[in-house]
């Protein structure tokens, strides 16, 4: 298991330093530039358009909380930690800087989400997403085909094992228990529970999860806000620190920036989704008047969950006692909460990890079903996919942090690379779609699309066509111009 583990740390290590953070700032730049920096300036924008209504399917706002429950997991409170002791205090504002940039990214993947969708079987339902637009688009199904597969070996198997083996860690810190026997057990009993949800399709399992995963995030950040106020004086060394670390001031080793930025970023794209293919699921799925309006729905998404959620658990963190990042997962936010709030508040957040995380085991299991179907719809396919994710859920639970970890920078890295090599050509096309509906909010209008609006669109637009816009543009309320 050791030589397992070093090997595939060594390949990450290279394969994000040298490939993957350089592409994805530098994609990140170029749509920064392109759109003239969309991700800041139409910030009011993104609020204005979770106002819209669609006639009978999945609202803006609705979308945005599909892939905000995707999102809100393991990365926010675990792969926050993970950063944290592996980068030190630095790799925090490497994690804001990756939300910033990736924003414009996620911008553009949600649009052509948004553009390239196909009609479900239900009426007034949608689904679509990077195998879609990669097909369609691109004429390039054998890439879909590639997408697909990382997908599902990203979110179906690996961080189904990643999911677990954080409610393992959290378990196992809020009880006390090193026995050999706890950690198998817990694997096994997350494991049926998982097999309801994928077996046997038990929706009132999933209702309740998403009723309860947006009070226990609340509680989370209010238990956040009562312990970054209680070490109120710890507050400017922290951010000293996270500005000193960023940029080597207060470092003496030499590699010390460059191991920063390297977990940064990765635990960043982890968490936000930024870039990486998998928030356009969720962004197709939306009913609304215009592709551009679910781009910045879901570009707030990337801020909501980085420089909210992720930044109260480096404040938890680093405020309340900064020497706690000699372990290595949840277990060191739930030591953070423990030590300002006493053993209830440890307890407390092994009940929201396992909350989040086990929501999340569902969604990234519904995450690769989706895409296997854009493959196959053979019977046997799939139900070989469901146990292998049960599988993934007891091996997660008793693997160790640094291995379940990197190989799920592995493969979120892969996913991350035939993405890019998608969107970074079909930019294009989503920012002459950001001109239009640009345009139109100039004129003080509701932005409406179609795609006779935006002629020579590359590959089949099969959604966009004028009979299914709710009303013609003559027909719209003003809404104030920008």
């Amino acid at each position: 298991m050791g030589t397992l583990e070093t090997w595939v740390v060594e390949l990450n290590d290279v394969f994000w330093t040298y490939l993957l953070i350089p592409l994805v700032a530098v994609a990140g730049v170029w749509f920064t530039l392109r759109s003239k920096g969309v991700q800041i300036r139409l910030i009011p924008e993104m609020f204005r358009v979770f106002r819209d209504k669609p006639q009978s399917g999945v609202s803006p706002f609705g979308a945005f909380t599909i892939s905000a429950a995707a999102r809100i997991g393991t990365g926010n409170i675990a792969g926050v930690a993970t950063a944290i002791t592996m980068g030190g205090p630095g790799a925090v504002f490497w994690m804001w800087m990756m939300a910033l940039i990736g924003g414009a990214s996620a911008f553009v993947e949600s649009v052509l989400a948004q553009l390239y969708k196909v009609r479900d079987t239900e009426p007034g339902t949608y689904r679509g997403g990077p195998a879609f637009y990669m097909q369609k688009a691109l004429g390039m199904r054998w890439l879909g085909v590639i997408f697909a597969v990382l997908i599902t070996l990203t979110f179906g198997f690996v961080l189904t094992a990643v999911q677990s083996n954080t409610i393992t860690v959290a378990t196992k810190g809020s009880f006390g228990s090193d026995a050999s026997w706890f950690s198998p057990v817990l694997g096994v009993a997350l494991a049926a529970l998982l097999a309801l949800a994928v077996f046997f399709g038990v929706k009132r399992l999933t209702a309740v999860t998403k009723v309860i995963i947006p009070v226990m995030a609340g509680l989370y950040l209010l238990a956040g806000l009562v312990i970054v106020f209680l070490n109120l004086g710890n507050v400017p060394g922290m951010l000293g620190d996270i500005i000193g670390g960023a940029f080597g001031f207060r470092e003496v080793a030499g590699g010390a920036v460059g191991t920063a930025i390297l977990q940064g970023v990765r635990r960043g794209m982890f968490s936000n989704e930024a870039g990486m293919g998998s928030a356009p699921n969720a962004a197709a799925a939306a009913e609304t008047t215009h592709p551009v309006k679910q781009g910045l729905v879901q570009t707030l998404g990337v801020y909501f969950d980085t420089l909210v959620i992720c930044t109260m658990t480096a404040f938890v963190i680093l405020s309340a006692n900064p020497t706690l990042g000699e372990r290595g997962g949840a277990d060191v936010t739930q030591a953070a909460f423990t030590s300002a709030l006493g053993d209830w508040a440890g307890h407390l957040l092994t009940l929201v990890v396992f909350m989040v995380a086990f929501s999340s085991m569902i969604g990234n299991y519904y995450y690769g079903e989706s895409n296997i179907q854009f493959i196959t719809r053979s019977k046997h396919v799939m139900s070989t996919y469901r146990a292998v994710v049960i599988a993934c859920a007891v091996l997660g639970a008793i693997g160790s942090v640094p291995l379940v970890w990197s190989l799920a920078d592995v493969t979120m890295g892969a996913m991350v690379l035939v993405n890019m090599i998608a969107i970074i050509p079909l930019g294009a096309v989503a920012f002459r779609l950001l001109d239009d509906y640009m345009a139109q909010r100039r004129q003080g209008l509701d932005p409406v699309f179609h795609k006779d609006r935006v002629p020579g669109l590359r590959g089949e637009v099969e959604c966009w066509g004028a009979s299914d816009q709710d009303a013609a543009p003559q027909e719209r309320t003003p809404v104030g111009s920008l």
